[in-house]
């Protein structure tokens, strides 16, 4: 019986000892490690650059508005060779000045804005035409309403309108050719029942 109780005393003291190594062996350290600041560089915005490069037709259409604006000091309403042409729904607004023969139709060669037709660039000719002025005058329009064929017919009245201010002499030879009668002649309505103006639907007996 003593000797139980002697190894279970040695016994005791050996588990304490070792829980007491244990406690020791817990103990983490850590290492300490230095930072070394790092300096802030600014992000620097990247820069684009866009171009954009006009068209041709867009520079020559801003060339023409600056050429009209200085040709007519004051606009349209403040010239005095002025006349006003009409055709179907079209309105046009005639000027013209001394010059060499220039068409300038809405701040656009006559030829490119008629689209190069040969009877719709004949009808804005006639009146000048008629009275040997084809190089004499520059013609300045501003049109607006209807087709490029109803715009073509007021700017011709128009011009014819605007060369008796010239000369009261003129009304005689432009008379003649039938320049300064106003064509009255529009589309006639639709009417109820029938497909346009006078057309109507098939008939059908059965």
């Amino acid at each position: 019986m003593a000797l139980s109780l002697s190894s279970l005393a040695a016994s005791f003291s050996s588990i304490s000892f070792s829980s007491q190594i244990s406690q020791k062996s817990n103990a983490l350290s850590f290492a300490r490690t230095e930072s070394h600041p790092v300096s802030h560089v600014p992000k620097i915005p990247s820069l684009v650059v866009s171009a954009t490069v006009a068209s041709p037709a867009e520079l020559e259409t801003t060339d023409l508005t600056k050429y009209v604006k200085s040709r007519l000091p004051g606009g349209f309403a403040a010239q005095t060779i002025i006349g006003t042409g009409r055709r179907k729904s079209a309105i046009a607004r005639v000027v013209l000045q001394e010059g060499t023969g220039k068409f300038i139709i809405n701040y656009r060669d006559a030829k490119e804005y008629l689209q190069g037709n040969p009877l719709w660039l004949q009808y804005i000719r006639v009146p000048l035409v008629t009275l040997g002025y084809e190089n004499s005058y520059d013609v300045f329009v501003k049109a607006h309403g209807g087709g490029l064929s109803g715009q073509a017919q007021a700017i011709s009245l128009g011009i014819a309108r605007a060369l008796l201010k010239v000369s009261k002499d003129h009304r005689a030879p432009l008379k003649q050719e039938g320049l300064l009668t106003r064509d009255s002649r529009v589309v006639e309505r639709k009417k109820v029942g029938l497909k346009k103006a006078r057309k109507a639907p098939q008939y059908s007996k059965r």
